[in-house]
């Protein structure tokens, strides 16, 4: 293992560059050298572990011999259950192995060197902010990246739509509440909503259901009494209730 184990990084940029590195070399060898990375994971060989170093390479080899190590050690015998599971499943076992090495490394660093309270918080959401070895390796980064643009074009949008003066119902529609998203956003949403009645049934707004706006009466309406999707709602410029396309239609 010569990929700058002496190298100590002190301050919290050094170990979030050194987080960087290792992490690079990880998810090089189990996406772009996978497949050398599987022939060395054999399971008739002892108990194996996947290094990363802060060079941005990897390595598959035996655990280090020092009791205790100089640092956090990987996990133990990957390559024993490499032929036991399919592929993609045990890339997946050693990708979150991995992600947990690395948050070990680099605190274990921030302890060694006095990092405080600030430190440590500044540390983590620096490393937060970069998609976990798991999520690379799997692809739910790629689509976690694309919901985050869909999100932002939705937003860009929206905003646009409320210059046009119709305040905060200004818009075609509004978009289903997701729950996951941030709760205070949620709270003023139900605060606000909380006493919209549907124009076709009568019930009170929920932020868990699809509701639209009418842009001729401003009055709202669950998407499914009024049988519009959230994906038909995209391509609709002025939304007509039932009620104000039956007077149009009148002599």
């Amino acid at each position: 293992m010569d990929g700058g184990s002496a190298y100590n990084p002190r301050s919290v940029e050094e170990v979030f560059r050194d987080f960087k590195g290792r992490r690079a070399g990880l998810i090089k060898a189990l996406t772009n050298d996978v497949e050398e990375f599987y022939q060395q994971c054999d399971p008739e060989k002892e108990n194996l572990c996947l290094y990363g170093f802060p060079n941005e390479q990897w390595e598959v080899n035996l655990p280090a011999e020092e009791v205790p190590p100089e640092l956090p050690e990987p996990a133990l015998g990957i390559n024993f259950a490499r032929d036991g599971m399919q592929e993609k499943d045990w890339l997946s076992l050693v990708a979150v192995h991995s992600d947990a090495w690395l948050l070990a490394v680099a605190f274990y660093f921030g302890s060694r060197f006095g990092f405080d309270r600030a430190d440590r918080k500044r540390l983590f959401t620096m490393i937060n902010d970069l998609p976990t070895i798991f999520e690379v390796v799997t692809g739910s980064a790629k689509k976690q990246s694309k919901e985050k643009s869909s999100v932002s074009n939705h937003s860009s949008n929206k905003s646009k739509s409320s210059s046009k003066g119709r305040g905060v119902e200004s818009g075609k529609y509004a978009k289903e509440m997701v729950k996951d998203e941030d709760e205070e956003v949620d709270e003023e949403d139900e605060d606000e909503h909380g006493e919209t009645l549907c124009g076709a049934c009568g019930d009170n707004y929920a932020s868990d259901e699809f509701w639209i706006c009418c842009d001729i009466c401003e009055k709202w309406f669950h998407g499914k009494c009024v049988k519009i999707t959230p994906a038909r709602a995209e391509h609709i410029k002025q939304y007509k209730c039932p009620s104000c396309s039956n007077k149009r239609g009148r002599p």
